[in-house]
């Protein structure tokens, strides 16, 4: 897509209110069974869905992208790679699937370019991010100024804050990167 012109994206939920996204993962991976957790998470009203880019094979994750696409979710693939060439694998398989949301990830100066002209939305780890399971470390004035550069960025949507998988006190952390990002 010509990179002048972005494409349509998804609106976010007017309502201010706290959008819950369930994801079928365990330890930063899709689960084998994501499909069928997938079609009881659609059958009990859940309307937005994620996965993550590791744990089973991209035809699984097709599958399961037009699985929920039909079930009415809004989709959110995760990026859990650990290097710049699986990082931008991962971009290109949420673009090729088709997913709404592209979360996660640790380069968004690689990854923005590839999903700003497409109706995927881009939610890039904010902070320093280590080890898998994903941890994001540092302190609270490394974390906001990555998340206000970081937010700054042209095609960044939005942050995905791991909050609960730091040391910090996580609604403050939550509280003070909405704060330092506000008018990004």
């Amino acid at each position: 897509m010509p990179d002048s012109q972005p494409a349509e994206r998804p609106e976010a939920p007017s309502t201010g209110a706290p959008v819950f996204v369930f994801m079928l993962t365990r330890r930063d991976e899709t689960v084998p069974h994501a499909l069928e957790l997938a079609r009881q998470a659609l059958a009990a009203g859940v309307r937005h869905i994620g996965f993550k880019d590791v744990g089973v094979d991209p035809e699984t994750l097709a599958a399961l992208a037009r699985e929920l696409k039909q079930g009415g979710a809004t989709t959110y693939l995760e990026v859990v790679s650990l290097d710049e060439a699986s990082e931008r694998q991962s971009a290109e398989l949420a673009l090729r699937i088709g997913v709404d949301r592209l979360m996660g990830g640790t380069r968004p100066r690689v990854v923005a370019p590839l999903v700003r002209a497409t109706p995927v939305s881009y939610f890039p780890f904010a902070g320093r991010i280590e080890g898998h399971p994903s941890r994001l470390v540092g302190t609270m004035a490394e974390i906001l100024a990555s998340a206000a550069e970081v937010a700054a960025l042209p095609g960044v949507d939005g942050l995905d804050l791991l909050a609960y998988r730091s040391t910090m006190d996580a609604p403050a952390l939550i509280w003070a990167v909405c704060e330092a990002t506000a008018n990004r």
